[in-house]
């Protein structure tokens, strides 16, 4: 009998380079003869539908891969396949629920995957099925986002990528804003060169058609594309007509919108305080690119604006004690501030944000608008370096008064942290990307700001409830305010909309009613519930992230009501989709801000919302997404109706799946014979040890088997200083400088930081007080590292997987076994792990409990997105 033939089809309209290109040119015999992307936009909440339907041209099963990737702050609504006029729907649940089910998967060991980030602004899905021979499946995912309003302009990004040329290829856009379409522009790199001629477009008043169908021929032609068709973004840009100052407000079915943003005001003076991190972790690119964007931002700054600068390291330091007004003088002052300014020492974001919050405080002017803005790219690691005593700080002292705009620069940012520092003080967190277009992107960010027009904006809506967020500290030009909400007892006619706001001194207020001269009927705005329901679960999810405790657990409910009604893959749910018999259950995840991949298939570059199947599938991972912005998509078995032959024979076929089962690590117990194990998915990247108060850090890459451990660790020291190991080289790196040692070797190797070790396949490290042996493994003919920490950093705030304290528990005596661990009961099991800390690696009876409960943490607290 054959064996199936796996074949991996990149589609959707942005696809990671997830095929490899020898696969794809060598492998004709699979067709994607139909891809369809389809997006309407309404009230700038878009629904965009992707439908590509592949044909298996061979005589033998293949596995066919959907690939996609959707905007990030996107909700998947719908998913579904059609395999022989069979249907296969996804349903959304609670996480929990696909958490049993998933558990359940892995036992059996079957496989999963991931939802990656790809870049700034997308993340990509991924499941495959099998197809009988010479047979069709159809792809269908739906996604929705409400249209975020930035510079003046809306954008609605579609990136296609189906690796290989489509003769039925659409993109279709169909635009429908009721005040008008003020401008309509199509950019990206699919409307270039001769693509160019493969778009039309129609703007008409309030309703704009968008259509991109490139032949076969021109879908080799731009800069991206090639043998493997199109490669590349559409991005329809527009705006609508602001024909009142009290903006758009729609109604349908009981619930409304209202868009508000005027321009016809006069701009407000603004007192800004610039906080630059000036800490040795900025170093070269990062700190070249803010002074670039500094002094270019000092250029746009206008004569009635006052404004400070202050950075810091480990001492904080103000360019001047007070505001200055931003006149030539005083800029040319700056400038040559901002021009010296160097990277050096460590972290003190505490005490840098409460001398910028004290700057604007000693400053108060009547008709102007304050902000903070801060820089920065690491953790707090000196002066006050607890996060919830610093949240508590900031937000005492600036007491609402002003927004405080966080900005984290690179990747290993705490982000979270950031994030919600600026969440409870009215403004937001943004990443800027360690990249060559950084001081663009920071320039960017405070044009958003630059232009306050209003503040202190409270809406008003008498007959309305269960409303969006409706108080805003500031309203910058350029920018929308949008708030839905219900109309009580759907009675329009006893329904008003106020807005009250602050315009320099004065106090400006805009009324409206809702207009019934149009049937409710004849209104084709159904949408706007589900756009309430989007905000909702958006705004609800930003508060979740401020709240702790009982009240935390409470939003986290309605937010979670809320998904389930309208079917929202977010990060407290997940999707649960029926496959045809013997297909694999699988399991994706939604990643958090910055989450790269933990892993990766052979011949795949990157990871995404995977649902693996077939003769390679990826290790069992389901991360916690209530607290860690991740969701998952679960593959479930399923029998279908009716059956034929064909499919029959297909899946008789199939290539067998291999899966690698999780690794087993041992958590020491207090006071009790028997220690903790849990399982760790393999192939991810782990935090190990991280010490902000001495700069250390330790991160390791698990290799792909559960028999082995970490294939490489690197432990990072006093800013440009680090040690590298995989299993044939130790470098130490010291600078520029870095040196070479062989594990046959023995040395004894000393600087003045650092003291390392090497005996016996074995690395003694000693920095500071923390003390680490790194034994060099081999079993099964692969070798493997496995570290140990034999001597503790003091301090606060240390985290990572080898920083777990041992865990105190009792014994719940009952129908199952249960432990008591910090006052909440654990359901266990008795098992063993090997013990690698000790070189005879025994094998020891532990209590089995899920990660989670070990940790006292997510999965994704304890993973990195580079070593």
């Amino acid at each position: 009998m054959m064996e199936g033939v796996t074949v991996r089809v990149g589609l959707l309209g942005l696809v990671l380079a997830c095929v490899t290109t020898a696969m794809a040119n060598k492998n004709r015999d699979w067709d994607i003869y139909s891809f369809h992307i389809n997006s309407t936009v309404t009230s700038r909440y878009a629904t965009t539908i992707i439908t590509s339907r592949v044909a298996n041209r061979m005589d033998q099963s293949q596995e066919i891969e959907f690939h996609v990737k959707i905007p990030k702050m996107a909700f998947i609504s719908k998913f579904k396949m059609t395999i022989e006029g069979q249907t296969y729907d996804g349903v959304v649940k609670q996480k929990e629920e696909a958490q049993q089910q998933y558990t359940q998967a892995v036992s059996r060991g079957q496989s999963a995957g991931i939802v990656s980030s790809v870049g700034r602004t997308l993340e990509e899905f991924k499941t495959s099925v099998t197809v009988a021979a010479l047979s069709k499946v159809t792809f269908e995912l739906t996604y929705e986002e409400l249209l975020k309003r930035r510079l003046g302009k809306y954008e609605l990004l579609i990136h296609a990528r189906p690796m290989q040329p489509v003769a039925d290829f659409k993109i279709d856009v169909y635009i429908n804003e009721r005040p008008g379409i003020n401008f309509l522009e199509i950019k990206g790199g699919l409307s270039t060169k001769e693509l160019a001629n493969a778009i039309t477009k129609t703007h008409a008043s309030s309703e704009a058609w968008v259509h991109f169908y490139p032949s076969k021929e021109q879908q080799s032609q731009c800069d991206s594309c090639g043998e493997q068709g199109l490669n590349g973004d559409l991005v329809i840009v527009y705006d609508v007509h602001r024909n009142t100052s009290m903006g758009e407000l729609k109604e349908s079915k009981g619930y409304f919108v209202h868009h508000f943003a005027p321009s016809d005001l006069p701009r407000i003076p603004k007192n800004v305080v610039f906080i630059i991190d000036r800490s040795g972790s900025m170093h070269g690119r990062k700190m070249k690119q803010t002074r670039q964007a500094l002094l270019k931002i000092l250029v746009d700054l206008v004569e009635d604006d006052h404004f400070g600068l202050i950075t810091f390291d480990y001492t904080v330091s103000a360019w001047k004690k007070e505001l200055l007004p931003a006149n030539q003088e005083n800029l040319e002052a700056a400038k040559s501030f901002a021009r010296q300014i160097r990277d050096r020492g460590a972290t003190d974001i505490n005490a840098a944000v409460l001398e910028g919050t004290a700057m604007l405080n000693r400053n108060p002017r009547e008709g102007s608008a304050s902000l903070l803005i801060l820089l920065t790219d690491g953790d707090p690691t000196t002066g006050e370096t607890n996060l919830e005593k610093i949240h508590k700080n900031v937000k005492e002292a600036i007491g609402k008064k002003f927004p405080l705009y966080c900005l984290g620069f690179g990747m290993d940012v705490n982000f979270e942290f950031l994030e919600k520092m600026a969440l409870e003080n009215s403004g937001v967190g943004r990443r800027i990307y360690e990249d060559s277009d950084a001081a663009l992107q920071l320039q960017g960010f405070y044009e958003e700001v630059a232009t306050p027009l209003l503040t202190d904006v409270q809406m008003v809506y008498v007959g309305g409830a269960n409303l969006t967020q409706t108080n805003f500290s500031q309203y910058y030009n350029g920018s929308e305010i949008v708030v839905s909400g219900q109309i009580t007892d759907n009675n329009i006619e006893t329904f008003t909309a106020e807005v009250i706001a602050i315009s320099k001194s004065n106090r400006v207020m805009y009324s409206e009613t809702i207009s019934t001269d149009e049937p409710i009927e004849a209104r084709p705005d159904s949408h706007i519930q589900r756009l309430w329901a989007y905000l909702t679960v958006k705004q609800l999810l930003d508060k979740e992230v401020q709240s702790s405790g009982k009240a935390k657990e409470k939003v986290k409910k309605e937010a979670l009501d809320l998904c389930l009604k309208y079917g929202f893959v977010t990060p407290l749910t997940s999707m649960v989709v029926t496959k045809p018999q013997g297909e694999t259950s699988q399991v994706a995840h939604k990643p958090k801000e910055g989450e790269k991949p933990s892993g990766s298939r052979q011949g795949f570059s990157g990871s995404g919302f995977q649902f693996m199947g077939g003769e390679a599938g990826y290790p069992g991972l389901l991360l916690d997404a209530a607290e860690d912005s991740y969701s998952a998509y679960i593959m479930e078995e399923h029998q279908p109706t009716h059956s034929s032959k064909a499919a029959t024979r297909a899946r008789a076929r199939a290539t067998p799946t291999t899966v690698s089962s999780p690794l087993r690590f041992l958590l020491p117990a207090e006071d009790q014979a028997l220690p903790l194990c849990y399982d760790i998915p393999v192939a991810l990247s782990l935090r190990l040890l991280k010490d902000p108060n001495n700069e250390l850090s330790m991160n390791g890459q698990l290799g792909q088997s559960a028999s082995t451990g970490y294939q490489k660790i690197v432990i990072r020291y006093n800013n440009n200083q680090h040690i590298e190991l995989d299993t044939t080289v130790i470098t130490f790196n010291n600078g520029q400088d870095a040196t070479y040692f062989s594990w046959r070797l023995k040395i004894n190797h000393t600087t003045d930081s650092v003291s390392l070790i090497l005996r016996d396949k074995e690395v003694d490290i000693n920095i500071g007080l923390t003390r680490i042996i790194i034994m060099l493994y081999e079993r099964n003919g692969i070798k493997f590292l496995w570290p140990v920490l034999r001597q503790h950093p003091t301090g606060d705030n240390i985290m990572g997987i080898m920083a777990r304290p041992p865990v105190a528990y009792e014994e719940v005596q009952g129908t199952t076994m249960k432990l008591k661990i910090q006052d909440k009961e654990v359901e266990v099991s008795r098992d063993s792990a090997v013990d690698l800390s000790v070189r005879s690696a025994p094998t020891v009876a532990c209590w089995l409990l899920p990660l989670q409960s070990a940790l006292q943490g997510e999965l994704a607290d304890f993973t990195v997105t580079q070593l």
